[in-house]
């Protein structure tokens, strides 16, 4: 649950074929993935994973550009491993900004290393006083001729300690808010960047905080020109951030399938769960909600791939749209699975602490909506001129 027939009328022919052929590699050696017993283990996993996927090829279509075939890999890798969904997403977040600001230097020193899995990258946006106020962002990048001195910290940043590069937002004019706003690529060895500490989630993921002190690094490696931070971020949210309801739609279908299992099997008074009205109709809600979620998200990818330059308002509603029912597919199938369902080593457990993330990076619900709401006023307000 569910193939591609809600999606068809968007994929081609290379699309089926690239599923297929994902799909099995993911039920050969993503799903016999256990989920790491804890934080350290999980790090150790994610560059495991990341070493198998970049060297069987897949990472490939992050620079190949076609949005629907990124969707796929999300969702196919989101159901057999949200771990592995992370490292994907992940290499994703710190490659498109390189290959946006068409920075040749970066490109050859980490866009093909990242892609064949030899080098993990990092985006590190997330302030402790700046995460939806990117204007808030407080670490400073100041120009000392061919140098710039990086100062500052960040929070709650994805592979933080085990990344070979991070894509890091700071601001060259700190009274400019966030059109003072620059990127700039920095090396895991640099000195004065420093990884200060790990931070658990509930599901294990590779998460921390680093710091910058006097952290020098070559102006070569600045992405864009100064001020141009916040575009390069949006512009990189914009590409990607459909692929985070694909992966929400992979990690609901993969509970559907866990409760369909459940309920065909499970017994009670005197026959199986399935049998039940009250089962049936959760899982024909369940199963509708997941429909709906792909379209969105399918629908955003195909506008990009056919050749929008922009699709923030489809990206926006892809997004909010298949997280929030993808979290409510998985609570349904939790639900479905009773006692079985809250234990640590259920699948549907996993995905339940899995999904709530993804309804808050790249921009949270509340975000998506704002945006959404505001290019339904500006194309109001366009209509009534």
């Amino acid at each position: 649950m569910t193939g591609l027939d809600t999606i068809r009328a968007f994929l081609d022919t290379s699309h089926a074929e690239f599923d297929a052929e994902l799909s099995a590699y993911c039920l050969r050696e993503l799903h016999p993935l256990p989920e790491p017993a804890d934080d350290d283990q999980g790090r150790v996993q994610a560059r495991e994973v990341l070493d198998w996927i970049g060297h069987a090829g897949w990472l490939r279509t992050i620079v190949d550009g076609d949005l629907r075939q990124l969707c796929l890999l999300r969702q196919r890798v989101a159901a057999a491993s949200p771990l592995a969904d992370a490292v994907v997403a992940l290499q994703g977040l710190a490659i498109t900004p390189i290959l946006i600001s068409g920075n040749e230097e970066m490109t050859s020193a980490w866009v093909e290393p990242a892609v064949r899995g030899a080098a993990m990258g990092a985006f590190a946006m997330t302030e402790p006083a700046a995460g939806s106020d990117v204007g808030a962002i407080g670490t400073t990048a100041v120009r000392d001729g061919d140098e710039y001195l990086l100062n500052g910290s960040k929070t709650l940043i994805s592979n933080a300690g085990i990344a070979d590069f991070y894509v890091v937002f700071a601001t060259t004019d700190p009274d400019a808010g966030t059109r003072g706003l620059t990127v700039f690529v920095v090396g895991a060895a640099t000195p004065g960047l420093e990884f200060v500490e790990p931070q658990v989630m509930s599901s294990p993921h590779p998460l921390g905080r680093i710091a910058f002190r006097d952290c020098r690094i070559p102006a070569a490696c600045r992405l864009g020109e100064e001020g141009e931070g916040i575009k390069l971020g949006l512009q990189t949210l914009d590409r990607l951030r459909a692929s985070v309801g694909a992966a929400a739609c992979g990690m609901a279908a993969r509970a559907l399938q866990e409760a369909l299992r459940h309920v065909r099997a499970r017994e009670q008074f005197g026959q199986p769960l399935a049998g039940f009205q009250i089962v049936q109709d959760k899982l024909a809600r369940m199963y509708i909600e997941l429909c709906g979620a792909e379209l969105l998200v399918y629908r955003a990818a195909w506008e990009k791939d056919r050749g929008a330059e922009r699709i923030t308002l489809e990206a926006a509603v892809a997004k909010a749209g298949a997280t929030e029912a993808a979290q409510r597919v998985i609570d349904a199938a939790v639900q479905l699975l009773g006692g079985r369902g809250v234990l640590a080593e259920s699948v549907v457990d996993r995905m339940y602490r899995s999904i709530r993330a993804l309804r808050i990076y790249e921009g949270t619900t509340e975000i998506q909506h704002l945006t959404i709401a505001r290019k339904l006023l500006a194309a109001a307000e366009e209509a009534a001129e």
